[in-house]
C-alpha cells in the first residue's frame, strides 16, 4: 500500500530555496478578468493560442522573471475535481508546482491532482514521474481519500496470478494494521461451517476462498456507538464456473473484485477521519473457477441462514459470496449495512459504466448517498427493489434460485436475492459497480477504479460528524 508521491511539503521546498513553479486555475467566467491582469506578453501569448479556459485544458506561459515557470488551468463550467487530474502529466514531468489563484478550493485540487497522478505501476515502472503539487494546510481529508483510492485501485489493477483470495486476505490484514485495527481471516474447515456458500463458490479453485474480517472503533466509542457495516465481494477472478464466460468476458475479470476494494477503500476513509462510529469489514475472497470440484448447476446450497438455493447458473456467483456475508452482519444489527460488488452486467446496461445502481430499503439513507454523491461528484443512481419481480427467484426444489426465471431486470433482481438475507428493520445499501474506467479522463486514468465511496463516505461524515 503505497504513499501518495505526486504532492511535495510547500515549506520545505521554500527552505530549500527551490524554484517552484506557479500554476493558475481559471473558469471560463473569469478568463477575461484573469487576461486583463495577465503581463501584456503572457496576455498576448494565452489570446494567440487560442486559450479559452476549457475544462482541462493546460497552457504554459512564458517564463517569469525570477526563471520560474507558469501555467494556466483551464477549468471551463466544471466545480468538481476532475480538472486537477489533467495536470500531473499536462505538465512537464517532474517538476513542482503551486497553486496561485486566489479563491480555489485547495482539497478539491489537492483530490483531482492525486487521482490524475495514479499509475499502475507495480509490474511497469514509468520513465518518469508526473509534476508535483505543494501540498497546504487544509487538505488532509482529500490526501486521505486519494490514497484510499490509489489503494483500491492498485488491488483491481493487480493481475489475477498476483492477487488470489490469500492476497487480497492479507490486504485486508495490512489496511487493519495501518489504522490500529483488528484483523481476522477465516479459512478451511471453520470458512466451510460459517460461510457455505462463499465455500462452494470457492471449491473448484485450488487457491481456497477466505473471509478476511477487520473491526475497528473510532475515538471515544463504547459499546452503544452506532455501529457500521460493510460487505464487499472479492471475486479475485471469475471464469464463469461451468456456465464459462467466452474469452471475451473474462479479459476483465481481474475486476470482479472492485465491491471488496471500494469496501476496504470506504473503511480507509472512515479510519484516517476518526468518525465515530464502531465498524466493521467482511471481504469475501474467493476465485470461481471449472474443475471436479467446482459447483454445478442444479446443485442446491443451503446458506449461512439455513435457507437453501438452487444454482441456476454458476456465473451468479458474486450474490452467494455476499449472502452469507449479509446474514452473519444483520446479526450484530448495525445502524447501516452497506454491500457493494461488481455484480451484474444488467446494471451496466442500465446506466453505463460510470453510473453505479443503489439499491436500498431506507428512503432516508438512499436519498443521502445520492444528495453526497452530487455534492462531490461521484455519483450514483437509485434503481428500485421491486416486489413484483420477487417471485421470478422461486425454485420448485429449493427456497430460492440465484438468477431469475426470464432475463429481465437482471440487477434488480439480484438485489431481491440479497434482500432474503436482510431482515425488514435493518438499514441496508446495495451497490452494483463497474469498478472500471473504459478509457481515460482527467483524475479517472483507464483501469481499476473505486466508485461510489465518496458518496458513502461523505453521507457518513454528514451524519455522524454532525452527532459527534
Amino acid at each position: 500500500m503505497r504513499p501518495i508521491d505526486c504532492l511535495f511539503d510547500l515549506g520545505a521546498a521554500r527552505a530549500e530555496g527551490r524554484i517552484l513553479h506557479r500554476l493558475h486555475a481559471i473558469s471560463a467566467a473569469d478568463l477575461s478578468s484573469f487576461l486583463e491582469r495577465l503581463p501584456e506578453p503572457q496576455r498576448t501569448f494565452l489570446s494567440f493560442t487560442g486559450f479559452t479556459a476549457k475544462s482541462g485544458s493546460i497552457a504554459l506561459l512564458p517564463p517569469a522573471a525570477d526563471g520560474g515557470m507558469e501555467a494556466v488551468l483551464g477549468l471551463g463550467t466544471d466545480e468538481s475535481h476532475a480538472p486537477f487530474g489533467a495536470l500531473p502529466y499536462g505538465l512537464p514531468a517532474e517538476t513542482d508546482w503551486q497553486l496561485v489563484t486566489p479563491g480555489i478550493d485547495a482539497a478539491r485540487a489537492t483530490l483531482g491532482f492525486c487521482l490524475g497522478a495514479y499509475r499502475f505501476s507495480e509490474l511497469k515502472p514509468a520513465t518518469s514521474g508526473p509534476a508535483r503539487l505543494a501540498r497546504v494546510p487544509g487538505v488532509e481529508n482529500a490526501v486521505d481519500q486519494a490514497w484510499s483510492i490509489w489503494m483500491g485501485r492498485d488491488l483491481i489493477n493487480r493481475p489475477a496470478n498476483l492477487l488470489g483470495p490469500e492476497e487480497l486476505a492479507a490486504a485486508v490484514v495490512t489496511l487493519a494494521e495501518r489504522f490500529s485495527a483488528s484483523a481476522e481471516i477465516v479459512e478451511g474447515e471453520r470458512l466451510a461451517a460459517n460461510y457455505p456458500t462463499i465455500a462452494a463458490v470457492g471449491r473448484g479453485s485450488d487457491r481456497t476462498p477466505r473471509v478476511a474480517i477487520l473491526r475497528w472503533a473510532g475515538p471515544g466509542t463504547t459499546e452503544a456507538t452506532p455501529l457500521i457495516s460493510l460487505c464487499g465481494k472479492g471475486v479475485c477472478f471469475d471464469s464463469g464456473g461451468y456456465d464459462l464466460k467466452p474469452s471475451s468476458g473474462m479479459l476483465r475479470m481481474k475486476k470482479d473484485m472492485g465491491g471488496a476494494a471500494a469496501m476496504m477503500a470506504l473503511a480507509a476513509q472512515i479510519m484516517a477521519a476518526g468518525l465515530p462510529v464502531r465498524l466493521v469489514l467482511r471481504v469475501g475472497c474467493v476465485e470461481n473457477s471449472v474443475s471436479g470440484h467446482a459447483m454445478r448447476p442444479l446443485d442446491v446450497i443451503r446458506t449461512r441462514s439455513g435457507k437453501t438455493v438452487e444454482i441456476g447458473n454458476t456465473d451468479a456467483e458474486g450474490r452467494l459470496v455476499l449472502c452469507d456475508l449479509l446474514d452473519e452482519a444483520v446479526e450484530e444489527a448495525p445502524e447501516l449495512l452497506i454491500d457493494a460488488a461488481t455484480l451484474t452486467g444488467a446494471a451496466r446496461v442500465a446506466l453505463g459504466p460510470e453510473l453505479p445502481a443503489l439499491f436500498s430499503n431506507s428512503d432516508p439513507w438512499s436519498d443521502a448517498v445520492v444528495a453526497a454523491g452530487q455534492a462531490v461528484h461521484d455519483p450514483v443512481w437509485r434503481l428500485p427493489l421491486w416486489p413484483g419481480y420477487d417471485g421470478w427467484l422461486d425454485s420448485p426444489i429449493a427456497d430460492m434460485n440465484n438468477v431469475s426465471s426470464n432475463g429481465f431486470a437482471g440487477a434488480i433482481t439480484a438485489a431481491l436475492f440479497l434482500q432474503r438475507f436482510v431482515t425488514l428493520s435493518q438499514n441496508w445499501l446495495h451497490i452494483d459497480l463497474y469498478a472500471w474506467n473504459d478509457k481515460s479522463r482527467p483524475a479517472a486514468p483507464e483501469g481499476g477504479e473505486v466508485q461510489t465511496v465518496r458518496s458513502l463516505f461523505r453521507a457518513l461524515q454528514d451524519r455522524y460528524n454532525s452527532t459527534a
